[in-house]
């Protein structure tokens, strides 16, 4: 039912009024340029021979100035409090870093040169062909918003130069929420003999307190080492193994998403390994922890190596486990790929951190922990649900479409996506 649910929610969206759209460009009638100062305006022309189709496109160029910033912009009349989305196709040579160099936004207006709310960045990126890409965004008129300025710039890019075709703007529905019910699970298990023990006091719990129609249940880190006195080294299994057949039973009866962190072996290496299972019970992957502390590595641990991100029939998820949380990269990492909430099995940590990893990605963060609190979180850091004993679960249902947009910084989920300097050497 989620995944029809989502499915008529995405083809809502796709059934878009058009508003305004061009494709092919044989003059730059209702098209002026822009640049904050004269030194620091891009070249702009019309290009005749590149094109997705139609003859013509808008072309920015760099000139050979490190400063260059600006570019082609149109207003086009709106409604207020409407939703839109614009799109528009680009085609990029001499960039280096096209997520920061290649902008286009709707900068609202009021009126004429008054800006209305915030501007709005396009980031979600598909390719098109021909070495096309298709960049959009969808976002509400503010309420006293007459225009949308579209911006369509080059910035900081001396060397390169975008060719800018096959532009539109449409109306659409506004997006039906999205709601998605996480179950986070805070439980330290009184003594175990064994993995399988462990494992079971787990199953027990989830089974008398997560309601049927439950999305996402999520475990803590090492579920099968927790209380029984062992080492990683004793309790390390395949994947699929033991633990991933019990806890895939449970996620098919419950008809839910189960998440949890186990120690995982293959050939000589162990990992620390987030398990991510889906409603039938089975493995849709799994996520090694890479940030691993002095103590695990001095314990035999090998750190993992990238951050999947995980397609769920209501959205797509990410996992970090415990250490991971101390550092910036993994959460940014997962957002930047499209992870709309992470799910953190974790001992313990910094709250502070925890808190900044969902305000700076504009994610949702679902922790379940032993030192750590066990809660939901929301893209502003606010705590929706609270586990605070042993042997409780905390649940919260989250609306994944909803807009967290700040009054004087706009949405920062768009910003952040155009913003983030990726350019910039961190080594020394």
């Amino acid at each position: 039912m989620k995944r029809l649910v989502w499915i008529l929610v995405s083809l809502s969206l796709v059934q878009a009024a058009p508003v305004w759209q061009q494709s092919g460009f044989s003059n730059t009638d209702g098209w002026t340029t822009w640049a904050h100062r004269p030194e620091i305006a891009p070249r702009t022309y019309l290009e005749t021979v590149v094109s997705r189709g139609e003859a013509g496109a808008l072309a920015v160029s760099g000139n050979s100035n490190s400063a260059a910033y600006g570019g082609w912009e149109r207003s086009i009349p709106v409604t207020p409090g409407k939703w839109y989305r614009l799109t528009a196709h680009y085609r990029a040579t001499g960039v280096t870093h096209e997520g920061l160099q290649v902008l286009a936004r709707v900068d609202w207006q009021s009126a004429p040169n008054k800006r209305a709310g915030q501007p709005d960045y396009a980031w979600k990126l598909t390719p098109a062909n021909d070495g096309w890409k298709r960049i959009e965004l969808e976002a509400p008129a503010p309420a006293n918003a007459t225009a949308a300025k579209l911006q369509l710039y080059l910035q900081n890019a001396p060397q390169g130069t975008v060719y800018w075709d096959d532009i539109a703007l449409e109306e659409l529905a506004p997006p039906s929420v999205r709601k998605v019910t996480v179950a986070a699970v805070n439980l330290r298990p009184t003594r175990s003999d064994d993995a399988a023990g462990s494992v079971r006091k787990f199953l027990d719990l989830v089974d008398s307190q997560v309601a049927a129609g439950t999305d996402v249940i999520l475990l803590p880190e090492g579920i099968t080492v927790v209380s029984t006195g062992k080492k990683p080294s004793d309790v390390a299994e395949t994947i699929p193994g033991p633990t991933t057949l019990s806890l895939g039973e449970m996620a098919k009866r419950k008809n839910a998403y189960i998440v949890a962190g186990i120690y995982e072996r293959e050939g000589h290496a162990l990992y620390n390994t987030a398990i991510f299972l889906d409603r039938k019970g089975q493995l849709v992957g799994k996520y090694r922890k890479v940030y691993l502390p002095r103590e695990e590595i001095e314990g035999g641990l090998t750190p993992g190596n990238e951050y999947p991100v995980f397609n769920t029939d209501f959205g797509k998820v990410g996992v970090m486990i415990c250490w991971d949380i101390q550092y910036a990269d993994p959460a940014r990492a997962l957002a930047r790929r499209g992870a709309e909430l992470l799910l953190v099995p974790i001992w313990g940590g910094n709250e502070t951190l925890g808190k900044a990893r969902a305000i700076e990605n504009r994610v949702f963060i679902a922790s379940s922990g032993y030192n750590y609190p066990t809660y939901v979180m929301d893209p502003d850091g606010e705590i929706l649900s609270l586990a605070r004993q042993n042997g409780t679960t905390a649940v919260a249902t989250i609306d994944l479409n909803k807009r967290y947009a700040d009054q004087w910084l706009g949405d920062m989920r768009g910003r952040f996506m155009k913003e983030i300097r990726m350019d910039v050497p961190t080594e020394p």
